[in-house]
Parts: C-alpha cells; structure tokens; sequence
C-alpha cells in the first residue's frame, strides 16, 4: 500500500454505555482512534420513504493494519468522515497479510 493514497482523515468511534450523576445509562459514541485512509468506492442510492428522501451513499476506506483498528468491529463502531458518520457493513482483511483493512460502510442517519 502506498502512503501518498492515505489522502483523507477518518475517526472510528466506539458505542459505549455512560452513567451520569444519578446512575442513569445512555450510549454514547466516543472517539476511539484516528487515522490517514484511503477512500474509494463511492456510491449509492437514494430512496423516498413516506415523504422523506433518504440518502443511501457507500464508501469504502482503507487504513494500514494496526492494532487498534484491527479490533474494530462491525456492530459497536462506526467512522467519522467529513463530519458525517458512516456505519461499517463489512471489514476485508485483505487476505490477512496485517498489511491494510477494509471496511465497506454506508451513511448513517
């Protein structure tokens, strides 16, 4: 992989449960690891749901492989890009060479 692709900024964060002052519990996504990436793959559709159009838009990001994003995984992260949050469908290791991962993601709401 070469570094000059690693053209965009991108933040994983993890869901994580927080009680406040009186023991209540709410989940919160906290920033958990920022990193250069990749993206390619963009994409997508838009749908009309009871009035409201929905935007359906796919991108893919590449990072190089290390541990912390090694252990990000499909149901309590989601990437942070431009502001706008991105839920990950599915992570490729890539052959598992611990070279670089994948992780095909959609636009959150």
């Amino acid at each position: 992989m070469e570094i000059t692709a690693l053209r965009v900024k991108i933040m994983f964060q993890k869901n994580e449960a927080v009680a406040d002052d009186i023991g209540n519990h709410r989940n919160v996504w906290a920033d958990y690891y920022g990193c250069h990436a990749t993206a390619s793959g963009e994409g997508g559709t838009e749908s009309t749901e009871a009035g409201t159009t929905t935007d359906h838009a796919q991108i893919t990001f590449t990072v190089r492989f290390c541990r912390a994003a090694s252990r990000v995984d499909t149901t309590g992260y989601r990437i942070l890009f431009q502001g706008e949050p991105y839920n990950i469908l599915a992570i490729d290791h890539l052959c598992f060479k611990r070279k670089a991962l994948k992780f095909k993601c959609r636009k959150g709401r």
